[in-house]
């Protein structure tokens, strides 16, 4: 037991290897929904905080030039919006273009990349408990 993997003499080099990529990249959604997650949870509430007024403004008389100059004049409420909604839709689009069309060969491959280095570096990895066991 002085290898960080052992293989099941039954079971394929290849579809261990297929299932590590699998659960890598499992890993590598969830890491990316919870960063959108940690950003609506902390930027977002401060930037909708800044623009309480302008809210309560646009609750009374919603016009959408009330919403632009709203937005315009609180700049960093704005833009901390801006980077929450874009990266919500990025990983909107990144997550459902692998589920319509599949991982891209060149995904794949970088994926391949990390489980060997994950194996090489052994236990002392962060993700080998999750990746390897």
């Amino acid at each position: 037991m002085d290898e960080p993997e052992t293989l099941y003499p039954s079971e394929n080099p290849d579809n261990n290897l297929t299932k590590q990529v699998q659960k890598l990249h499992h890993l590598t959604v969830c890491g990316r929904w919870l960063f959108v997650g940690f950003l609506w949870l902390t930027i977002a509430p401060w930037c909708l905080w800044s623009l309480r007024e302008e809210i309560a403004l646009w609750r009374q008389y919603f016009t959408w030039v009330a919403v632009r100059y709203g937005l315009y004049f609180h700049p960093f409420a704005t833009l901390g919006l801006a980077f929450c909604i874009g990266m919500t839709v990025a990983v909107l689009v990144w997550q459902s273009r692998n589920i319509l069309f599949g991982l891209p060969q060149q995904d794949k491959e970088r994926l391949k990349k990390q489980v060997f280095r994950i194996r090489q570096q052994g236990p002392s990895h962060p993700l080998w408990k999750w990746i390897c066991q």
